[in-house]
């Protein structure tokens, strides 16, 4: 039956009504109007433990970008009666146990058309990740002491990631980690250290990012994030390799290679150590009482004879490098141009680097030709600092006798203008006597 006026007058009201209403939702989203939450209206205006969650949850990442208590705990957050809210028939869980928390933030951080419309750069394999680390097993097995998402990332406080504050901000880790694996008396159970922290806090990698280095190495850079798990004895220089590329390379082709595979020694720890890592120096090879090399060898068999043709020579260089850059220092100081010179010097210090490097592979003959090369250079700056110090030379005894001939001619012209006023001076006086 075909439809009358007034019927088609009230469709088209009707279709008006679901476009402004459309609009309307859309404008309030643009605006960042906050969805309708009664749990954090009505927690807000309780103390303590009740309330606490719902003033940290206002700068929450979730918070922020609309989430509601509800997207966790359940219920449902639009209705102002607590029996209805918290009804487990509108799908009120409360707190989740520890055991549930890695799946439930999964329930949005593994779908992966959800979360790109928050952040499309983010992974969604957490949870795969998480299942194969030691805590994720261990949980599996029942062990609910071991870390979840929220004792990393927090529970109604998580901050994005690049926030200096976020307890998984670079500079944030050492202390998240730590406080489970700094605690001697939670982690008896498991028989580990717990000096990692301290050991970190010396190390050359904790420097650099305290210094505000944040590139520099974390627990999660070695030991991974989601999948962490402590890296195997035999594969920690492929850890260490992940950053020290050409040190792994070299270390390749070196004769400690095939003697640690069998043992499977950790070749880069048993030198350079793990957490505790120093600084490194010239000191560390050779036979002297700094040396690691004399952990194994003696200065008598093969392995010592090769460290100590490799410490002679970077000391050889080292020397040669000190004693040009001090004659180019004197030279610059009296005010010669050597800034070409400088140059070649840089040249002759990237070589000392390239031959530190290169000892990773132990064979004394390359190295010793890497530091060859530097010392050629290195006499070429020093010849060229002499020649410096030369040409100032030259130029103060040009200035000396140039000096010297213009007080001959002060003197000379100074006697000759004498001369001459005593002889004007006779002449005025026998003028006068004659008058």
């Amino acid at each position: 039956m075909p439809a009358t006026s007034q019927q088609w007058r009230f469709l088209l009201m009707l279709a008006v009504l679901l476009v402004a209403g459309s609009s309307a939702r859309a404008q309030s989203r643009d605006i960042g109007t906050p969805p309708v939450d009664t749990c954090r209206t009505c927690h807000a205006q309780l103390d303590d433990r009740l309330g606490e969650p719902a003033k940290q949850f206002a700068d929450d990442i979730h918070g922020t970008r609309g989430m509601t208590c509800a997207s966790c705990h359940g219920g449902d957050p639009r209705e102002e009666d607590m029996e209805k809210s918290m009804s487990r028939a509108r799908g009120f869980r409360g707190v989740p146990k520890r055991s549930e928390i890695p799946q439930l933030c999964a329930t949005c951080h593994s779908d992966g058309a959800f979360m790109r419309a928050y952040n499309p750069s983010l992974r969604t394999d957490q949870l795969s990740q998480y299942k194969t680390s030691v805590h994720g097993k261990r949980l599996a097995a029942g062990d609910t002491k071991v870390a979840v998402c929220s004792d990393c990332h927090g529970i109604h406080k998580i901050r994005a990631a690049s926030s200096p504050i976020s307890n998984v901000h670079p500079q944030q880790i050492p202390a998240t980690c730590g406080r489970c694996h700094g605690d001697a008396e939670y982690m008896k159970p498991y028989k580990i250290p717990t000096d990692q922290m301290a050991g970190y806090k010396t190390s050359v990698h904790y420097e650099k990012l305290s210094g505000g280095d944040l590139a520099a190495p974390t627990c999660v850079t070695c030991h991974g994030n989601h999948g962490a798990t402590p890296p195997g004895i035999s594969s920690v220089e492929r850890v260490c390799g992940t950053c020290h590329v050409f040190q792994e390379q070299l270390f390749d082709q070196s004769p400690h290679k095939a003697a640690w595979a069998p043992m499977k020694m950790s070749s880069c720890l048993t030198c350079h150590g793990n957490h505790a890592i120093k600084h490194t120096g010239d000191f560390l090879i050779g036979t002297g009482k700094d040396s690691i090399c004399m952990t194994c060898h003696a200065a008598d068999d093969n392995g010592g004879k090769v460290a100590s043709q490799i410490s002679t020579v970077l000391a050889g260089l080292d020397k040669s490098l000190a004693e040009a850059g001090a004659i180019l220092d004197s030279a610059e100081q009296k005010g010669m141009e050597v800034g070409e010179a400088r140059v070649t010097l840089s040249t002759a210090h990237e070589k000392l680097i390239k031959a530190r490097v290169d000892l990773h592979t132990m064979n004394s003959a390359r190295v010793e030709e890497t530091t060859k090369a530097g010392e050629k250079l290195a006499q070429q700056v020093n010849q060229d600092g002499v020649q410096a110090l030369a040409e100032y030379a030259f130029r103060r005894k040009g200035l000396a006798l140039s000096l010297f001939a213009i007080a001959f001619v002060v003197i000379c012209l100074w006697l000759l203008i004498r001369n001459l006023e005593r002889r004007s001076a006779g002449e005025e006086a026998g003028r006068s006597g004659g008058s």
